[in-house]
């Protein structure tokens, strides 16, 4: 695989993870943004019925990860994935950024 078409990666599996984990946080961001209205965000926000089901499986994904409780968590489920959705953006800009930068 030394086509001099293919850009040059670094191959180490957690680099690869951390690509995958941006695509997919970038992807579920722009789900989010596309699907839900930020007025209804202080209402609460039924997740699986505003993301359509092609989309659901990689937003579901990342937002689950994120609003995991650890030990002692004694925040809502709603409360975790209120905290999760300024995490993605904030991934997201990180990566933004940096991508800039490079």
């Amino acid at each position: 695989m030394g086509s001099s078409n293919v850009r040059s990666l670094d191959r180490k599996p957690a680099a690869l993870a951390m690509r995958i984990g941006v695509v997919a946080a970038e992807a579920a961001l722009a789900t989010f943004a596309r699907n839900l209205d930020l007025d209804d965000l202080a209402d609460g926000v039924d997740f699986q019925g505003a993301i359509g089901p092609a989309e659901w499986p990689v937003f579901s994904l990342v937002i689950d990860t994120l609003a995991e409780a650890g030990p002692g968590d004694l925040r809502t489920l709603d409360e975790r994935r209120a905290d999760a959705l300024n995490d993605l953006a904030r991934i997201c800009m990180a990566a933004k950024n940096r991508a800039g930068a490079a």
